[in-house]
């Protein structure tokens, strides 16, 4: 018969925590105190925010994020005000209103005479509109061509950059134009491209005549594609950045140790890191493919004329505003927001099959 040799209290002594507490004391099969707790899956009595059962309660998170969501506050209130509430507007659609029935326009609203589908089937009986929607579609397929993929190629470029301020300094360069007007994009490009700008003076120079870029109604796609890269290709470099700094390193380091070169790094590492964010951004593009520009094509409309220049926006607001005819105008414009809404979800939809998000998930 053997017996352990080790006193009594000296091995009591070594199976004490830290705290002094003798675990010996617990009753058989009784374990830590939280995991009794937060295994049996049964909250506390409150069951909001007790650390354990994993939910925080309503007035809880209220209290907590009140900062936040008074901050939020003006920007809701905004939305409401500029894109909610004037969605009710779209009821003239379906009328003949009448703005001067009575000096009140809601009241106004309520007694224009419904009309029903009639200026659906006038917008679609015009030849006009027609002509705005192939050259709304025209423009953003060029767009999509050939301004998308820019900012990623900047991005790209400006990533490979080691000198940290070399990097800052051309970010903000190309980020620059961002914060310009149309008006003022408009007016760089005509003492650049214009009849009297710097090209054409040069070329007059020389003995050339006849440069003028801004007035040619042919080439005027291209033009509006340039004033668009040059105004918001850094928005878009800024958005790729920011999902670029979340790559770690030790994955470019532990591919160039497995003898990967900087085209196999950008292929395998980087632009796996950027899908979710092409994806999403193409999504938001498809959703506004109908809207390319309004300000920027009316500044110029006047010069290239309405053939080269009109688009949805400019056609909606030209019956609208200038000729007044409201109910048309509202009907083209509630097609528009019906086959912008139908082209993000067809859109989302495509990036859930190719395994992304989107704009929500499924």
């Amino acid at each position: 018969m053997s017996h352990s040799t080790v006193p009594r209290g000296r091995a009591q002594a070594k199976t004490q925590t830290k705290d002094g507490a003798d675990p010996s004391t617990d009753p058989p099969g009784a374990g830590p105190v939280t995991s009794a707790k937060s295994g049996s899956g049964k909250p506390g009595k409150s069951g909001k925010g007790d650390g354990l059962s994993g939910k925080v309660g309503l007035r809880i998170r209220l209290r907590r994020d009140r900062t936040l969501i008074l901050m939020t506050v003006p920007a809701i209130l905004l939305i409401l005000v500029f894109n909610y509430i004037p969605v009710f507007g779209n009821v003239v659609a379906f009328q003949d209103y009448d703005p001067y029935l009575s000096d009140n326009g809601f009241v106004a609203m309520l007694q224009s005479p419904w009309v029903g589908f009639e200026q659906f089937d006038r917008v679609f009986a015009d030849s006009e509109f027609w002509h705005a929607v192939q050259n709304t579609f025209v423009l953003f397929f060029l767009q999509l061509v050939l301004f998308f993929p820019i900012p990623i190629l900047l991005a790209l470029l400006i990533n490979s950059v080691l000198r940290p301020r070399v990097r800052a300094m051309a970010q903000a360069i190309m980020y620059l134009p961002h914060f310009f007007s149309w008006v003022l994009v408009v007016t760089v490009f005509q003492q650049i491209f214009g009849g009297a700008g710097i090209i054409a003076q040069t070329l007059a120079d020389h003995g050339s005549t006849g440069f003028d870029l801004m007035t040619d109604p042919e080439s005027f796609k291209y033009l509006v594609t340039l004033q668009s890269v040059w105004k918001d290709a850094g928005w878009g470099i800024i958005v790729f950045l920011a999902a670029l700094s979340s790559v770690s390193n030790d994955l470019y380091e532990a591919a160039a140790m497995d003898g990967a070169n900087r085209w196999r790094r950008m292929w395998h590492i980087t632009l796996p890191a950027l899908r979710p964010v092409i994806a999403l951004l193409l999504v938001l593009r498809v959703g506004d493919a109908l809207t390319v520009g309004f300000e920027q094509l009316l500044l110029q409309r006047q010069a290239v004329g309405p053939d080269a220049s009109e688009v949805l926006d400019t056609y909606v607001w030209w019956n609208g505003i200038r000729n007044q005819d409201f109910s048309y105008a509202a009907a083209a414009g509630l097609i528009k927001g019906i086959v912008g809404l139908t082209l993000v979800l067809v859109a989302n939809k495509v990036a859930h099959l190719m395994g992304e998000q989107g704009v929500y998930k499924k």
